[in-house]
């Protein structure tokens, strides 16, 4: 009995034994995707709240609220997190501004002492570390949405898919998110800004964010929402990531991205995705 169970036994071990080998040959013969694709386009997305506080998005921060970022201890903090992003080496810098902003024309003036004490982040961040780069030259890739055009759509259709869409709902998770917004403003005041950056550039953070733009309005009418999500901000976004194509030159680039966070998951969707980019998390910078 012993034998016959010693013999079973053995041949279960050399059974086993065959079938991990030929599991780690056919493993083998799997190549990795990056295999098949060039060296990707390294991308910094650093999403961020609007500096100078224009009050164009559907949340409204209450006065009090408010981070000054020209205040002495702000300061500081920005310089803190204008060198930890500097830690990235980007070789080009775009922004959240149209064409018509004329940024390289305002960092030559900013590279003379000009717009020093302008809230904007684009001033604060992208002119300020295009300068201590030596940048000659700064991107503006901002889009309208297909929506926005309209010599190709009928501006009545339009006018019907967008009645009521106005980011106002009452439904249980759009409270919720009035909550979290109200929590945020406040997290805000408490953090230092890196802190804060690190926290609200995380990848949980950009899918929670995006989920406040599958509620509400997007139920209306049954499917109404949702094309017109698609044809508003998905456009948007998607026009913003072709422009991102436009500026990429080589593999060599290192392209430092700097939006508002409301952008953040589908660009980071889609730079994730795209075999041209890598996308840098935040908070992995040595």
């Amino acid at each position: 009995m012993k034998n016959a169970y010693s013999k079973k036994l053995m041949f279960l071990s050399l059974f086993l034994l065959s079938a991990s080998l030929a599991f780690a040959q056919n493993k083998s013969e799997i190549l990795p995707l990056s295999s098949f694709f060039p060296k990707p386009v390294k991308v910094l997305f650093v999403g961020t709240f609007h500096f100078h506080y224009p009050g164009l998005d559907a949340h409204v921060i209450a006065d009090s609220n408010k981070v000054d970022v020209l205040s002495e201890s702000r300061k500081k903090e920005v310089t803190e997190l204008v060198n930890y992003i500097k830690r990235f080496k980007p070789t080009k810098i775009a922004i959240e501004a149209f064409p018509k902003w004329e940024p390289t024309e305002k960092l030559r003036d900013y590279k003379k002492g000009a717009y020093r004490m302008e809230r904007d982040e684009r001033y604060q961040l992208g002119l300020r570390i295009a300068d201590e780069l030596n940048l000659d030259t700064i991107y503006a890739i901002d889009d309208v949405p297909l929506v926005s055009d309209p010599g190709k759509l009928d501006p009545v259709y339009v006018k019907n898919l967008f009645k009521d869409y106005d980011y106002k709902s009452d439904d249980p998770y759009s409270k919720i998110y009035e909550e979290w917004y109200a929590y945020d403003d406040k997290l805000r005041l408490r953090l230092n800004l890196l802190d804060y950056f690190k926290h609200t550039n995380s990848r949980s953070y950009h899918q929670a964010g995006h989920g406040a733009y599958l509620i509400g309005d997007f139920k209306l009418n049954h499917k109404r929402g949702a094309d017109a999500l698609a044809m508003n901000w998905y456009s948007r976004n998607l026009r913003i990531f072709r422009n991102l194509q436009g500026i990429t030159e080589s593999s060599k680039d290192r392209i430092l991205v700097i939006f508002g966070n409301g952008h953040g998951s589908i660009l980071r969707q889609l730079l994730e995705s795209s075999p041209e980019y890598e996308f840098v998390e935040f908070d992995k910078l040595k």
